[in-house]
């Protein structure tokens, strides 16, 4: 496993991603990039696996693009710079369409492509002390690989008001704006965390799988297809092993069998 992150997974099934790189804020380069797609693929495929939180060592959660990555980035031709962008392009996509839920515990400050790491997230929970921003403009570029997510996730107007002034802002507004689900104090965040990561595993794990599919879909259909999709989907769970271990749980008053 790469040192430029640390892996370990529990007997729960709560696999940890921890971006190591402190030293420089946990920035992203090409390895940082292409280890971490491969294994969010590989444990999207690992039925062990209920949950996945990703944080970072340090005092930074993601300062976005490494310095020296972008050095080597300045003389690119537009197409070189066009491949390179689909790298990163493709990990924000795996992690948003990851199967399962994904909880950011956001250590500290996120800027730049570590906010597209936030964005991707099913739960954030950051400390007050941590600080975010879309900070491209001000280096005279653009967040585009990471705004189908950010857009989605806080809108058009904090977008435009963010991306076009490349403003840092506080935990506190990154709330306000939906970024983030949860703000502690630092010496909170590893008790808040845990216990966010215990609310998530009350969850049925085909259930929460299936509610994930269910956003997406959702926004995609409408009218008569959207109600047969629907209808569809909870008469499908219904009967399944794992819905009517729930019912039989809930009417025998104890608790189902993936607690």
């Amino acid at each position: 496993m790469s040192e430029l992150f640390k892996f370990q997974k529990d007997e729960r099934g709560v696999a940890l991603i921890t971006l190591n790189r402190p030293d420089i804020h946990n920035a992203f380069n090409d390895e940082l990039i292409l280890g971490l797609t491969k294994l969010f693929k590989e444990l999207d495929r690992d039925d062990s696996v209920r949950l996945v939180v990703l944080t970072g060592n340090g005092k930074s959660f993601c300062a976005g693009a490494d310095l020296n990555w972008m050095k080597s980035m300045v003389n690119y031709s537009e197409e070189e710079n066009f491949k390179d962008s689909q790298n990163l392009a493709n990990l924000f996509f795996t992690i948003n369409n990851f199967k399962k839920p994904v909880i950011g515990k956001i250590n500290g400050a996120a800027l730049g492509g570590g906010c597209g790491l936030v964005a991707v997230c099913d739960f954030v929970i950051t400390h007050s002390k941590a600080k975010f921003g879309f900070t491209e403009v001000k280096l005279g570029l653009l967040p585009a690989t990471i705004s189908p997510f950010v857009v989605a996730k806080i809108g058009q107007s904090h977008a435009r008001a963010l991306f076009l002034s490349g403003h840092m802002f506080k935990a506190k507004h990154a709330k306000k704006i939906g970024l983030v689900h949860k703000v502690v104090e630092p010496e909170e965040l590893e008790e808040k965390a845990n216990e966010a990561i215990n609310n998530f595993l009350q969850a049925g794990p085909s259930a929460a799988m299936a509610s994930k599919a269910l956003i997406k879909n959702v926004l995609q259909k409408e009218g008569h297809e959207l109600i047969e999709y629907t209808c569809r989907e909870i008469a499908k769970i219904r009967v399944s092993s794992e819905g009517q271990e729930g019912m039989n749980a809930l009417l025998e008053k104890r608790k189902p069998n993936w607690i």
